[in-house]
């Protein structure tokens, strides 16, 4: 979810200060409107760089809207990518784990992993998570958002800049993750 005054995670974003004044100068203090015009998007990653993003200007994405809107793009862009030796993960959001999404998903995917056999939450399977999203919030700029449409194109600039450098750093991290978890048979690494 982005809206017109910045990303801000309360529950993710953190600010390591030595007291409330350094904190402050770090961005501690985050104004924001009491009702902000938002939208909500979705991107796909892989290794070979970032999909087409999708917008959604009204309301949120419910499974009817994923199945809809997003999932016809993934298995194309998986495709374009990797022809059919690409396996299409999701998080645990509501929409991706709802039966018509994952019955879908099964259908129309080479390899898919079911929201049953991936851990939607595990801390060492984040960095797609973490450093696309950083990284992609960071490229926009924001100083000339001002309304839902100022943020929509300066979002669609920002996706154009991801760098790929990026990218393969983070999927290599995320890959070399998977592989030090199975190792440890699913248990957090240390």
């Amino acid at each position: 979810m982005f809206d017109i005054d910045g990303v801000y995670n309360s529950q993710n974003d953190r600010i390591w200060a030595v007291d409330r004044s350094e904190a402050d100068i770090k961005g501690g203090t985050r104004q924001k409107r009491k009702f902000p015009q938002k939208i909500m998007i979705w991107l796909g990653v892989c290794s070979k760089g970032v999909s087409p993003l999708v917008i959604f200007e009204n309301g949120t994405a419910d499974h009817d809207r994923y199945i809809k809107e997003v999932l016809p793009i993934a298995p194309k862009f998986g495709n374009d990518m990797f022809g059919n030796d690409g396996t299409f993960q999701q998080d645990g959001a509501r929409p991706h784990t709802h039966a018509k999404s994952q019955e879908w998903c099964a259908k129309h995917f080479p390899s898919f992993i079911d929201k049953d056999h991936w851990p939607p939450n595990s801390p060492d399977l984040n960095p797609l998570d973490y450093c696309i999203w950083n990284e992609f919030a960071q490229l926009v700029k924001w100083d000339t958002v001002t309304s839902k449409t100022t943020l929509i194109t300066a979002l669609k600039r920002a996706v154009r800049e991801i760098s790929q450098d990026v990218v393969e750093k983070s999927c290599a991290s995320w890959t070399n993750r998977l592989h030090r978890l199975s190792q440890d048979k699913g248990n957090y690494i240390r």
